[in-house]
């Protein structure tokens, strides 16, 4: 199997964990675990040198934060479970 596969299934995986209703695929909750999956799975993969991919994850990672300062704004109950499942820290000195 591929790591493009394996990216694919455990994309499938999350996204099946984190919807709220049987046709969500773009709440900011599945948005938020889709991208941990990504940046875990593309931080293993990057070498030192590659600074165009080093970019994308860099922006992968300012669009989760955009999304959980949103996620912590409109809907604590939803924030607290997906920063418990997947193992992000709560960052307090966020901007409102």
């Amino acid at each position: 199997m591929s790591s493009a596969d394996k990216l694919k299934l455990d994309l499938q995986k999350v996204r099946d964990e984190f919807k709220m209703s049987e046709s969500d695929c773009g709440s900011a909750r599945v948005q938020v675990a889709q991208l941990t999956t990504k940046i875990k799975h593309l931080s293993t993969l990057l070498h030192k040198k590659d600074k165009h991919s080093r970019k994308g994850l860099q922006e992968m990672v300012q669009r989760r934060k955009k999304l959980l300062r949103y996620l912590r704004r409109t809907d604590w109950d939803s924030y607290t479970l997906v920063l418990s499942k997947l193992g992000l820290r709560d960052n307090p000195d966020l901007k409102a």
